[in-house]
């Protein structure tokens, strides 16, 4: 291998739960981070974009833990390597910034020490290392994915999301980390609850295969995670509320939040205004993206 290759690997942001699906569905949307790296003299980290003044740029760096994570996996010294993050996606926002760290060092140190770790083993070693597959199976695989980790491995099934399908992010101009968002669940929940959100999850998949997107509104409820999160993300309950009024088909948390997306038709502009407005009106400063689920995961250019 010659020490001046370069591998770019363009990695895309996710949103996981899609509502009732907690630590299960995941979703990719086209707003990317890219890693350059490359074999060097000596181990560089640089940052541009998203997250610049707070992503370390030493070894305790994702990126360069995820690398070490495939030379150890293939039982190889760790080289020294320079390393390039172009980010667009925001940290901390619920929008997958940390799977698509992991995924993309993964996949580009795998690409860089000859690309003999398969997809399977490159989805274990991420899931092992985000805690859950939700976001990094998207990240990796690109589309819709449902996952579920069963004695140490992770089944998964990708659907292709329907072609007519958009979506609204409003980001809100603070951050929140995931280890807050799950320290305010609930270690019990009762039969109801289980049931309401069972339900709705084996309806979120079924509209989504069947391009079902009238059934989305009902399928989008939520009852274990959203409920107990609200309070952390001042105007929540009322910017899914005026979103669903704007035309919005389902309005939830994106993962554990503060981002809030709506699952939309063709009425992108309203649905972003409306959530825009409302999260000001709670004293909240946000800005709005449309986005686009697609199908491709992480792509080595």
């Amino acid at each position: 291998m010659q020490n001046n290759q370069q591998i770019v690997v363009k990695v895309p942001a996710t949103t996981a739960n899609l509502g009732p699906g907690f630590d299960c569905l995941g979703m990719a949307l086209n707003l990317y981070n890219e890693i350059h790296m490359s074999l060097a003299p000596s181990t560089t980290i640089i940052v541009e974009g998203q997250g610049a003044d707070n992503i370390s740029t030493d070894e305790s760096n994702i990126v360069w833990q995820a690398a070490r994570r495939v030379y150890e996996k293939l039982a190889l010294p760790m080289p020294q390597i320079s390393l390039k993050l172009v980010n667009q996606i925001p940290t901390s926002r619920g929008l997958g910034s940390s799977a698509a760290a992991i995924v993309g060092g993964l996949v580009a140190a795998n690409q860089l020490a000859g690309n003999q770790l398969s997809q399977e083993e490159l989805l274990a070693l991420a899931t092992e290392m985000e805690g859950h597959p939700d976001n990094v199976a998207p990240a990796l695989l690109g589309g819709i994915v449902i996952s579920v980790v069963a004695e140490g491995k992770v089944h998964y099934l990708r659907l292709e999301p329907p072609e007519d399908l958009s979506t609204v992010v409003a980001i809100p101009d603070f951050e929140l980390s995931t280890r807050a968002a799950r320290e305010v669940l609930p270690q019990l929940v009762s039969l109801q609850e289980a049931i309401f959100n069972l339900s709705r999850t084996a309806l979120m998949v079924g509209a989504l295969c069947q391009k079902r997107l009238d059934l989305l509104t009902v399928a989008a409820q939520d009852v274990l995670h959203q409920p107990y999160r609200a309070p952390l993300v001042p105007g929540l309950v009322q910017v899914i509320e005026a979103a669903q009024r704007a035309g919005a088909l389902g309005v939830m948390l994106s993962g554990a939040g503060p981002t809030v997306i709506a699952l939309t038709g063709n009425c992108q502009e309203e649905v972003a205004a409306v959530m825009e407005k409302t999260f000001l009106e709670s004293g909240v400063k946000c800005h709005t993206k449309i986005l686009k689920p697609i199908v491709d995961g992480a792509v080595v250019l």
